[in-house]
């Protein structure tokens, strides 16, 4: 067994730590207190090539694996941009795949150099108000019409929107009643966010304040039949496909964001002075960051394990959702003691670890919440009835 990375991620590993800590905890401070999009570190990491580290080469891409989009996700995480400066690049990594994998080769090369280069910028479409977690029962509906779809409905959560020009959409083109299994009838779309048609309404969130939410409101939104991709009434199969890379790289980011907490707590353990001796010294406070820092240390080997078997061509769903659970839950127990070991500062925002806080609490909702992956274990792992 080989725990180590190749000398080629490692370079990785080196290059984005040096480019993404360019960017200070005051830049993001900032964009957490202005909203402001970060277009300056999206601008470098696109300069750099990083983008398209997952998308094919012959497409403009890396070629690399999802191991390659952990360890750069992870850095990014860690430096302390958070899930702020992770969105912007994952928007790059996982919405584009059912495209790699289904799309035309027309389609490949219509949009792969462009989401390389940063030229283009996507969001995601899924999920809805009265749906959530049962995709199926969607209710926007896209009707064959010519050359196009016409397509109404109304989406939530849909991430990155407000500076992005496509998103890939999953729509109804088959109504819930004439299927013959509830998951067939619906169809992606990498469809344009034309504002005459589509409606953004931003949701006032509490954490990642610069990259956008939205709810979307589509009213008769014209995608031409160019624009579908893969087979009809396959989409929702088609995106079961990225499930699996979705929930190991956002567990990476995850441990990051664990990782730049724990950071600041060390050192301010180190420094802050009562009673005549600094208070890392305690071990009521060094003992919760040591098994902070252990439950770390143990996602993160769980994270490189199953984006290694995805890589290899392995089955990976135990994995990755195992992944994501205890990642999820490990990198807010270290925020949450990186919080608390700041003592009343850590309520402060000046010293950062409120933003780290809020924004790593995400990862307990989205992709899928902890009960959902606790739900895969039961029936898919350990063989127990399925609970919904």
């Amino acid at each position: 067994m080989d725990f180590g990375f190749t000398e080629g991620q490692s370079l990785i590993r080196t290059e984005v730590r040096n480019l993404a800590r360019k960017f200070d905890w005051e830049y993001w401070r900032t964009r957490d207190k202005t909203g402001e999009y970060p277009h300056e570190f999206f601008e470098a990491f696109a300069r750099a090539g990083w983008l398209g580290i997952a998308l094919p080469r012959e497409y403009g891409g890396g070629g690399l694996g999802i191991t390659d989009a952990c360890i750069l996700l992870l850095e990014v995480a860690a430096s302390g941009a958070g899930t702020t400066g992770c969105a912007p690049i994952h928007f790059g990594i996982f919405p584009p795949m059912p495209v790699v994998k289904y799309g035309t080769e027309e389609q490949k090369r219509r949009y792969l150099p462009r989401l390389a280069t940063g030229e283009l910028r996507m969001a995601f479409s899924v999920t809805e108000p009265d749906a959530g977690t049962d995709t199926s029962r969607i209710t926007t509906r896209a009707v064959r019409d010519g050359d196009h779809w016409r397509v109404n409905g109304q989406k939530v959560w849909t991430s990155n929107a407000k500076y992005a020009q496509k998103t890939l959409l999953l729509a109804r083109t088959t109504p819930f009643e004439q299927v013959t299994k509830k998951t067939k009838g619906m169809s992606l779309f990498m469809a344009d966010l034309d504002p005459s048609a589509c409606r953004l309404q931003e949701i006032d969130k509490l954490g990642r304040h610069a990259v956008d939410s939205n709810s979307l409101f589509i009213d008769n939104l014209h995608v031409h039949c160019d624009d579908l991709i893969g087979q009809e009434g396959e989409g929702f199969y088609q995106l079961l496909d990225g499930i699996n890379p979705e929930r190991i790289v956002i567990a990476a980011e995850a441990v990051g964001i664990g990782k730049a907490a724990l950071a600041r707590a060390v050192d301010y353990a180190k420094s802050r002075t009562v009673f005549g001796r600094p208070i890392g010294q305690n071990q009521g406070l060094q003992f919760p960051l040591a098994e902070a820092y252990s439950k770390l240390e143990c996602a993160e080997l769980m994270v490189f394990k199953a984006a290694w078997l995805y890589d290899h061509g392995h089955p990976c769903g135990k994995e990755a959702n195992i992944a994501k659970l205890r990642a999820a839950e490990a990198g807010f127990e270290a925020c949450d003691w990186a919080l608390q070991t700041h003592g009343g500062f850590g309520y402060a925002k000046e010293f950062d670890v409120e933003r780290l806080w809020r924004e790593v609490r995400l990862y307990k909702i989205a992709p899928v919440s902890q009960q959902m992956a606790l739900n895969y274990i039961g029936e898919h792992v350990l063989g127990l009835p399925k609970s919904y």
